[in-house]
């Protein structure tokens, strides 16, 4: 299978594995989560639910999570059968494909028995697991298209690959991989308090924005604690990324790749923050903040994405730079 059919299929199930996620978003804002009941994988007893919106969206979910779940294993056959000496493809292909079935059985649980809003949480962060895989496999999928593209213009032109010998190979420092890590692990641990907002209803905890119901440091209990301490790992959230974005940028001139996913990563996390601000300025307003709240997870969503690809580009690197010629210095 040559790379532009891996590469549409990879891009078929990053699309419906956005939609999956989309649609639990969906689930989880407009309380549809039993509108099928207790049922499963049956609605209410019957393979055709009835017309109600709870149900219709509770369904379509699950139809879109097992269209998912297909597309993953299709791309995990597919990489794991041509793409033999790609192993980090092949990794990416596994993770999607574990993490959806995760995620699906823990929403079918949830549907059958009760579960509380902590294991709720882990449900929701699972599914950015399997979305960032996706999110992954595209990229690295693009990047291979472009060294094959690269390729055959040295065939074309020997001239480039003399340049090329000559070029002094780029490398990543173990201070920037390790930043980069820690980045996208804080990441992991904001998007659960964030979802264990969403599911003990506590966005309406802190009225007003920056402020938190007109105090810098309010009280720390119930859904106001909540609700504040996800402000306070958001606004750290905001300085790390940044803080990797500006070393991805100034000290990685010969990594172009590095450079855009440190800038993407940067304002992506910026937007984040305004999403967020606008979710809290329109709780009164159900059909605004029902956009600003999906606009907050899937622009979440691509975050994660990039920091986790970003991770591994820099792991990849750090290990190039230490074959190649060590670094004696230690900045980032």
């Amino acid at each position: 299978m040559n790379t532009k059919l891996l590469k549409w299929l990879s891009y078929a199930s990053c699309f419906v594995m956005f939609l999956a996620t989309l649609g639990g978003s969906v689930v989880t804002k407009t309380e549809s989560g039993l509108g099928c009941g207790n049922d499963w994988p049956l609605c209410h007893g019957k393979f055709v639910p009835a017309h109600t919106l709870a149900s219709m969206i509770e369904y379509s979910h699950r139809a879109v999570s097992g269209a998912a779940g297909l597309f993953s294993l299709a791309a995990f056959v597919a990489f794991w059968l041509y793409r033999k000496n790609r192993k980090d493809l092949q990794l990416y292909s596994l993770l999607a494909l574990i993490f959806v079935m995760v995620q699906a059985v823990m929403g079918a649980m949830a549907v059958i028995y009760p579960t509380s809003s902590a294991v709720m949480a882990l449900h929701f962060g699972f599914s950015l697991i399997a979305f960032a895989s996706s999110v992954m496999l595209v990229l690295g999928v693009r990047q291979e298209e472009r060294g094959q593209v690269g390729k055959a213009s040295k065939a074309q032109d020997p001239a480039l690959d003399q340049v090329q010998v000559h070029a002094p190979a780029a490398r990543v420092s173990k201070a920037f991989r390790n930043l980069t890590w820690l980045a996208t692990g804080y990441t992991y641990i904001v998007v659960y308090i964030g979802a264990y907002v969403s599911h003990t209803d506590s966005a309406g905890g802190c009225s007003g924005w920056p402020l938190c119901n007109g105090q810098l440091v309010p009280g720390l209990s119930g859904g106001e604690g909540i609700a504040f301490i996800h402000r306070v790992a958001a606004a750290l959230l905001l300085v790390v990324i940044a803080t990797v974005g500006h070393f991805a940028f100034r000290k990685h001139p010969g990594l172009p790749e590095i450079r855009k996913l440190g800038v993407a990563a940067t304002l992506l996390v910026i937007v984040q923050v305004f999403t967020g601000a606008t979710i809290v300025l329109t709780l009164n307003n159900y059909h605004v903040y029902l956009f600003a709240s999906l606009a907050h997870i899937l622009v979440l969503a691509a975050l994660f994405g990039v920091l986790c690809y970003l991770s591994v580009r820099t792991w990849q690197l750090s290990r190039t730079a230490e074959v190649q010629a060590p670094p004696t210095g230690k900045a980032v």
